[in-house]
């Protein structure tokens, strides 16, 4: 087949493997992964980076790296038992987004623009009684909330406030790290990131998806679009999203999961072989 073609690109710094200054993990020591902003051994290991056919209004793009846990209202502070996991001077510099989240621009054939909120919060797990991990990825959920309502609260990298224009049409885009059914993470945010009225979820699926000798179960198994095995992982959950805003029309969407015997079943791999990623890919056609 004729190869795709995205001539435009977009990427900026992330908070993975950025140091923080701090002793996040207690281990004595304010070095290494733990001890980042968002875990990486080095800054930009698990970045992001934006592939459009469209071109990118880099000027008018906005990034939220830098926004602090703190100060998104109703923040979940990480805690037990015994008290905050962080004390207070460490709770206040933390940064909410483990890589970033972007208000990315693209200029559309029509004359308007599209923004693309792309983003790819930590993943509920990997933590302990505290739950920084399954808090962290539920209020980066709530911070892209946040950015599609609007709000007052938001400030950028650049120290401009808001959140997108109540007219903007938008799509976001990215690894939630977050199923609505299953999985360890706190649905809250996002059943109300998909129940949003800005946003329409066009259910894309796939026949892989419940094929197989781990084929996932449960409701709307066939939209799940990872498979983290099972031993000792989650299984195949959906965490990969593609959300147009309401005012878009969708003509079309799916998962690109070929099920065992089918001719491109190779491109992802069948049974245990993983040939390219443990993730599909997502895609949605929209006509503005």
């Amino acid at each position: 087949l004729e190869g795709l073609d995205y001539p435009h690109r977009f990427h900026a710094p992330v908070n993975t493997g950025v140091p923080s200054g701090h002793d996040l993990d207690g281990d004595g020591r304010q070095a290494g992964p733990d001890d980042a902003f968002g875990w990486g051994r080095f800054p930009g290991q698990y970045g992001m980076a934006l592939l459009s056919r469209l071109p990118v209004d880099r000027a008018a793009a906005r990034s939220f790296r830098l926004f602090r846990w703190a100060a998104l209202p109703g923040a979940d502070r990480p805690a037990t038992a015994d008290g905050p996991h962080h004390d207070d001077a460490v709770w206040d510099a933390l940064r909410l987004s483990s890589k970033s989240h972007w208000d990315v621009p693209v200029a559309l054939p029509d004359g308007g623009r599209l923004h693309v909120l792309a983003l790819h919060p930590t993943p509920p797990v990997f933590d302990g009684p505290e739950d920084l991990n399954g808090r962290r990825n539920a209020d980066e959920i709530r911070l892209l909330i946040g950015l599609i309502d609007g709000a007052g609260w938001l400030e950028d990298d650049a120290g401009r406030r808001g959140g997108l224009p109540a007219e903007a049409r938008f799509v976001v885009m990215g690894d939630l790290n977050a199923d609505p059914h299953r999985g360890e993470a706190r649905r809250a945010p996002l059943e109300a990131l998909l129940a949003h009225p800005r946003v329409q979820d066009p259910h894309p699926a796939s026949a892989g998806a419940v094929a197989g000798p781990r084929a996932a179960a449960g409701p709307r198994a066939d939209e799940v679009t990872a498979d983290f095995g099972t031993d000792p992982g989650p299984g195949r959950l959906r965490v990969d999203y593609v959300l147009p805003s309401a005012g878009l029309e969708v003509t079309g969407a799916g998962v690109f999961w070929p099920p065992p015997g089918d001719p491109l079943a190779r491109l992802v791999g069948d049974g245990d072989a993983v040939v390219s990623s443990d993730h599909r890919l997502v895609w949605v056609d929209i006509r503005p």
